[in-house]
Parts: structure tokens; sequence; C-alpha cells
């Protein structure tokens, strides 16, 4: 494939993510940022086997950068992750003053 099919490919995938991601309701954008990380876990996995398998030691610094965006992506997915699933605990309620007395 040439450079513009590939990067022709690359921009429909950006803006097909975009307004998928988009549209979802906020109940189910847990369950999304889990298949997310997910997905970036496949990522650094084939960037790893990418890399190691490449002769040309640019291929190597671009596989760096894709390990390192990826992870960037899963530990980000978690921390927003854990802070939506902490909207829904219930909060241990303050006593009251006429409790009190």
């Amino acid at each position: 494939m040439d450079f513009i099919s590939i990067l022709s490919i690359f921009v429909l995938a950006c803006f097909v993510g975009y307004y998928v991601v988009w549209s979802v309701t906020p109940a189910l954008h847990t369950p999304l940022m889990a298949v997310t990380n997910a997905i970036s876990s496949v990522i650094i996995v084939g960037a790893l086997v990418a890399s190691a398998a490449a002769g040309v030691p640019g291929a190597k610094w671009l596989g760096l950068a894709a390990v390192v965006l990826a992870s960037v992506n899963i530990f980000g997915g978690f921390a927003v992750t854990e802070r939506m699933l902490a909207m829904y605990k219930k909060k241990d309620k303050a006593p009251s003053r006429k409790e009190g007395k």
C-alpha cells in the first residue's frame, strides 16, 4: 500500500473513533474504557514484536514511541475508570447535630 492509502485509513479511523467515543452515554463509558485498555495492551505487544523483528534502527524508535503512547493510554484509562467508579460509591454521611444530642 502506498503512503496516501495508509494515511487516509488513519484519518478515517480517527474520525470514526472520535464520533463513536463522544456519542457513548455516560453509563457505558466505563466498559468502553475497559475495552480501550485491552486494545492498547494488544498494541503494546504488537509494537514490541514489530520493533524486535525490524532490521531498521528507526523502526525500533517508532516501536518505543508506540509502547510509550499506549502505556500512557492504559494508565490514563485506569485512572479515568477508577474516578468514574468512585462516583457510584456510597458516601458516608456525617452525623448531624440532632443525632449527637
